[in-house]
């Protein structure tokens, strides 16, 4: 039957209308799924794609959750990730101790930077190895043991000057060249004074916070270019002015105020506020005897292996130490440590 056939008569114009009608069904079908059509193009903001409204009868529209907000930056971390030698002294980190003061005083720069992070040697922070370091004290009262000290030991090894060195330009130079990250020593009452005396400028309980600040300020104008302090000084360890709170706090505080971290040479000392700091676990040079140093350093490695971290401390400069102790950091690599300076083992203050 053909098209003329199809839609003749009556019946014809019955099957025509029912086509019509079928197709209208279907493209208002279409429609419906096809949503209505894009606004003009001048109407659309740019980069953000056209609404798409839901039923009349589903209510207000869902709005897409909120953007969380950002977390609060983290404390300023000490340390640096970048290698290379140790910033020189930057006049932007240092303020004289007074108006008509030639002395200068670490301090945090205008821009935010502080003393324990630009003057920190480079250290890999994403490494897996656990981590060892060491601090050697008593830089700078023997100069030619001081400058073969700073040669023969790798990079890695902290330096701890006193404030009683003479002529430490060329020393801290040498240091710097050579990656080794330094700390300033502060001399404090020790136990078992005054049998044990710190002499000349150290903090002593018998003073008063006001009276022990202007010899602290002594002592830090004394060099630049440190990351911080630590309270050994000629094999003293300052454990009586330590061990009072209302007598060291003060010294934390100028010390945080200044940038500079904290290293307790008390072995396994607690905690302590408002620095960045650590205790060393252990001495390595008591008594300072090759193989009891060999021993120490064996026990410095363990503990780093069994806590991912370890912190060790030399209280004077002697050529056997510096010996072991360059022997002792050549091989950390192949035994899969990280020998680590103090910026990359301090622990943030407690809240």
């Amino acid at each position: 039957m053909g098209p003329r056939e199809i839609f003749a008569g009556r019946r014809g114009l019955g099957r025509f209308w029912l086509l019509v009608g079928i197709a209208l069904a279907v493209l208002a079908g279409a429609l419906q799924l096809a949503g209505p059509p894009m606004p003009p193009a001048d109407r659309l903001v740019a980069g953000q794609p056209p609404a798409s409204p839901g039923p009349a009868s589903a209510g207000p529209a869902i709005r897409p959750p909120a953007q969380e907000a950002a977390a609060p930056p983290s404390s300023p971390r000490p340390g640096r990730d970048t290698p290379g030698p140790i910033a020189d002294p930057d006049p932007a980190l240092l303020e004289p101790v007074s108006v008509d003061s030639a002395e200068l005083l670490p301090r945090v720069a205008a821009d935010g930077r502080m003393p324990m992070q630009v003057y920190a040697a480079g250290f890999d922070s994403s490494s897996r190895r656990p981590r060892v370091g060491l601090v050697l004290a008593g830089v700078g009262l023997n100069q030619a043991e001081s400058e073969a000290a700073i040669r023969v030991l790798p990079g890695g090894i902290t330096l701890a000057f006193s404030p009683y060195a003479q002529n430490t330009a060329r020393l801290l130079a040498a240091a710097r060249s050579t990656e080794h990250e330094y700390l300033l020593s502060l001399p404090m009452e020790p136990q078992g004074f005054p049998l044990n005396d710190p002499a000349g400028q150290a903090l002593m309980t018998s003073l008063s916070p006001e009276q022990n600040r202007p010899r602290l300020l002594w002592m830090l104008s004394r060099m630049g270019g440190y990351v911080g302090a630590t309270g050994v000084e000629a094999g003293l360890l300052g454990e009586r002015f330590a061990s009072l709170v209302d007598e060291m706090n003060p010294v934390l505080a100028e010390l945080k105020r200044r940038g500079l971290l904290y290293i307790d040479p008390r072995p396994r000392a607690a905690q302590l506020p408002l620095v960045w700091s650590r205790a060393v676990d252990l001495i390595v040079d008591d008594p300072a005897t090759g193989p009891s140093i060999d021993d120490k350093l064996a026990q410095l490695t363990r503990l780093a292996r069994e806590r991912g971290r370890a912190l060790g401390l030399a209280g004077v400069v002697r050529p056997v130490t510096v010996q072991r102790i360059a022997a002792w950091a050549n091989g950390l690599l192949a035994d899969g440590l990280a020998l680590a300076p103090v910026s990359a083992l301090v622990e943030a203050p407690p809240r």
